[in-house]
């Protein structure tokens, strides 16, 4: 699917239940095609069509609120910045989440990849969420590229200098996201340093449920079972796999450890 006319359709989705937070309602702020510093190789989203580090507008403020006044929001537990691509690459987030806070008064949710937070501007603009998950899905630079495969210039240990410089300076609650799959589930053990040393409130575990788009299509931004659009599942981990990896993280980590198997 080609790019879209981003002003004929709504930036706000769902809500969604999400087995992390509830009822999720989401918040599209690029939703014109998939824009990310990440091409990850289990995206919902398929194959990233603007594969960039650039930070702009893609949708005005106004627009987002007017789709939001017209959504269900009532029925969500929370708000949740994700849709096509890193929410943190448009200019406006740090607006949209304080008019969104204060028209509805839900609690706010970012899930970012981490690649903005070495910008202490986006530092700033999102420190009023109350909710930030940054993904990390690897303890070692090879399978960080081969998983997430970012754009080119970001390593790993960037991401994890960054979410600590983050975390001194944020007063909500930090949350990690790692996907595990059979590419990387022979780093649990490494990753449990890693977890260690950022120390977040949580660590979500996940395995990718999703199937994987065979090109871009805008209902993949909230869609989880039964999408319909073509698409093809991806190889995941086993529920024995699963709560190995959880316990090894809960003993050698002590942290606030959840999984999708839960």
């Amino acid at each position: 699917m080609n790019a879209i006319d981003s002003l004929s359709v709504s930036t706000v989705y769902g809500p969604v239940l999400s087995w992390r937070v509830g009822w999720s309602l989401g918040v599209d702020l690029i939703c014109e095609t998939s824009f990310c510093s990440f091409n990850c190789i289990y995206c919902q989203l398929g194959n990233i069509q603007q594969h960039v580090y650039e930070r702009k507008l893609f949708i005005p403020t106004e627009k987002v609120m007017s789709d939001l006044r017209e959504s269900d929001w009532q029925k969500s537990d929370i708000i949740t910045f994700s849709g096509s691509g890193e929410p943190t690459l448009a200019l406006n987030i740090g607006e949209a989440i304080v008019q969104m806070k204060e028209f509805t008064g839900k609690p706010t949710l970012i899930l970012t990849n981490g690649t903005t937070l070495g910008d202490p501007q986006v530092r700033e603009e999102i420190r009023p969420c109350d909710k930030v998950f940054v993904k990390i899905d690897a303890a070692t630079e090879k399978t960080y590229q081969r998983v997430n495969r970012p754009v080119e210039g970001f390593s790993l240990e960037n991401i994890i200098d960054w979410t600590l410089q983050f975390k001194e300076e944020y007063d909500g609650y930090l949350g990690v996201q790692s996907m595990f799959m059979p590419v990387n589930i022979e780093e649990a053990d490494a990753l449990a340093e890693v977890l260690i040393r950022i120390g977040p409130d949580e660590v979500q575990l996940n395995t990718p449920k999703r199937p994987y788009p065979n090109g871009w299509y805008l209902p993949s931004r909230g869609s989880h079972d039964g999408v319909p659009y073509p698409a093809k599942p991806l190889k995941v981990i086993s529920q024995s796999e699963a709560d190995r990896v959880e316990e090894l993280l809960k003993e050698k980590t002590k942290l606030n450890i959840v999984s999708v198997y839960q």
